[in-house]
């Protein structure tokens, strides 16, 4: 697996693209036993903040057969920021490898699923182009726009929590309709389903 290494605002050096193909080592590592298609990219910007220790973003994003793995994080130079980025995509990689969920739609639910890469769908393509739109408390700073492939409720669940995203907008295959599925506190999940008006 190749990584595609992007930037935005900054230039990179040869010594700092050598260390973060380094970096990414282990990641291939882990991956070995992985079979199916993957594609890997980092990305690296530098975003006016505040505070100089967080202006040097690095992101690493996998799409492993479809199942999107997410890692971004912020510090003052590259080599920090993708340090940390690659710790935390290493425990991403851990939780895809050996997750199991709660089958939600499991009476009594003690049914498990193991996740299965073949399972996963696509879901996630580039971003489109940032628009600025009025709002009452504030602006769309961007939008994004990704390809629904119909999924299950419990492909929803699995997707979220690999990316680590607080809800997840998805189309159920069971119903054609957008659903939107996120955790509780109590660690359970609410699905959110359109009623006709």
């Amino acid at each position: 697996m190749e990584l595609a290494i992007t930037t935005r605002n900054l230039q990179l050096s040869s010594t700092t693209r050598d260390y973060l193909q380094r970096k990414f080592q282990p990641i291939q590592r882990q991956l070995r036993e992985y079979n199916g298609p993957a594609e890997a990219k980092l990305e690296a910007r530098r975003e006016q903040t505040r505070s100089a220790q967080h202006q040097v973003v690095v992101q690493i994003t996998l799409n492993l057969g479809g199942t999107l793995l997410r890692a971004e994080e912020r510090a003052p130079t590259v080599n920090a920021a993708a340090d940390a980025a690659t710790e935390v995509m290493e425990h991403q990689i851990r939780r895809f490898k050996g997750r199991r969920f709660t089958n939600l739609r499991a009476q009594g639910g003690s049914a498990t699923e193991s996740i299965r890469t073949s399972d996963a769908p696509a879901l996630v393509a580039e971003d489109g182009e940032d628009e600025a739109v009025a709002t009452p408390s504030g602006h769309v700073v961007r939008v994004k726009r990704f390809p629904m492939k119909p999924i299950t409720v419990e492909e929803a669940a699995v997707q979220m929590e690999l990316l680590g995203h607080e809800f997840f907008l998805f189309m159920n295959s069971e119903t054609g309709q957008h659903n939107v599925i996120y955790r509780r506190k109590d660690g359970d999940y609410t699905l959110i389903e359109p009623v006709q008006m």
